[in-house]
């Protein structure tokens, strides 16, 4: 399939294992996981990120996965301590043996109903055997 996948080139199956494999997490952003500036510090978001897309691309195919590489990664806005992360990871291309999952994170103020886009990145995994060998990532069976 094209990288330039939308869900109308899509099997309406294919589309709802999208659906249901999209992953949320939230995060408390508290001190001990800020930098000098008193916000979450930039590794900590990307082992968050890696995590949440590793989640949802296992829902999606359930196969083992491999992190194969991460797209520019966005950080728009500062994350500060007192503050929740939603973290929210969907597959957005599926290959043969590969598919990316775009990821954003969500800052929220705890004490008022206020949130922002924070950062976004893309993450590419590939479907393994036991082998540690490309396998194919999804079939209408999966």
């Amino acid at each position: 399939m094209p990288l330039s996948q939308t869900p109308e080139s899509r099997s309406p199956m294919m589309n709802a294992r999208i659906e249901q494999s999209e992953a949320r997490v939230i995060k408390a952003i508290f001190p001990s996981i800020t930098n000098h500036h008193n916000t979450l510090f930039g590794g900590e978001a990307l082992a968050w990120m890696d995590e949440t897309a590793f989640i949802a691309a296992t829902r999606f195919c359930r196969k083992p996965l491999v992190t194969v590489s991460s797209d520019r990664i966005d950080f728009n806005k500062a994350i500060p301590a007192g503050s929740l992360a939603e973290i929210i990871a969907r597959v957005i291309y599926v290959g043969n043996t590969s598919l990316k999952v775009e990821v954003n994170i969500f800052v929220e103020d705890m004490y008022r109903d206020h949130r922002e886009h924070a950062i976004r990145g893309v993450f590419t995994f590939v479907a393994v055997d036991d082998d540690r060998q490309p396998t194919q990532v999804w079939t209408q069976e999966s």
